[in-house]
């Protein structure tokens, strides 16, 4: 993947850390920085359908002026770095945050999202759904204490034999070429022709050999952990500086309901986590 627009998605209640993170992403990438500094309006007291209440409207217009003043500060510190940018700002309701941020993520090569951003509980799942759902582009998840980066030295790639994973793997196919070592890691995978073949893991490790690619595969045993649990561990184990995963390998309202391995991966990510879709 080649990023030339990558989009940042930033909470008006946050640091700046998430911003500076960006900002040198996008000067290591030499990419256009997009912002956008996110908001969700209040709903009105007794909810909504109720008469507008003075108290209600004085809190969304404390809420428009604090959107405006984090515009104005990110407008202050991009422009004194030497990085293309444009910020904007959205300032919706929950129910449409998924559409709105899907709209412009349509138009990047990258949704960078940082832990500035995951902390926040009000808007993460309906961010991270507009990400992924409403758009083609990947996603990349940087937890607090890391740097975001393209060029990882080593990369763990979630290998399922499913459309999911092969899709991650094409859409980082840039990062992983350029990587010094890339571990396929398979956890209880079935051998059967079927699936995973009769050697997990060695069809996608041919695959990616012929791209020039250093690449092991790892079977991994769950030994009755969440199959999260081991993909987590295994990147701590090998020092992976990027996990690369398909998302939802069962069905959206299957992983939400009852949980899995892609919605315990975006919860909680050892390291930078690239996800597609």
């Amino acid at each position: 993947m080649q990023a030339k627009t990558i989009l940042s998605v930033i909470g008006v209640d946050q640091n700046d850390d998430d911003l500076h993170s960006a900002i040198e992403l996008c000067r290591a990438s030499k990419a256009h920085l997009s912002v956008l500094v996110t908001a969700l309006a209040a709903p009105p007291i007794g909810g909504h359908g109720e008469v507008t209440s003075t108290v209600w409207l004085e809190e969304r217009e404390r809420q428009t002026e604090n959107l405006r003043r984090k515009v104005a500060a990110a407008n202050a510190i991009l422009k004194a770095d030497d990085v293309s940018f444009d910020v904007t700002s959205l300032f919706t309701e929950y129910g449409w945050a998924e559409n709105e941020i899907g709209q412009r993520a349509r138009y990047v090569d990258l949704t960078l999202i940082g832990g500035g951003f995951l902390a926040q509980d009000d808007m993460r799942q309906e961010i991270l759904n507009g990400a992924l759902f409403r758009s083609p582009a990947p996603i990349l998840l940087v937890p607090k204490g890391h740097a975001a980066s393209l060029r990882p030295k080593t990369v763990l790639v979630a290998w399922d034999s499913r459309n999911e994973a092969s899709t991650a793997v094409r859409a980082t196919m840039e990062q992983l070429i350029a990587a010094d070592s890339v571990c396929v890691a398979m956890v209880d995978p079935s051998a059967t022709i079927g699936s995973n073949g009769e050697e997990p893991g060695a069809d996608v490790a041919t695959f990616l050999a012929r791209h020039g690619i250093r690449v092991s595969v790892d079977v991994l045993p769950s030994a009755g952990r969440a199959v999260a649990d081991v993909l987590r561990q295994h990147a701590i184990d090998i020092g992976a500086e990027l996990i690369v995963m398909g998302a939802y390998g069962h069905s959206r309202v299957r992983e939400w309901i009852f949980g899995g391995t892609t919605r315990s991966m975006l919860e909680h990510t050892p390291v930078p986590l690239m996800m597609t879709r």
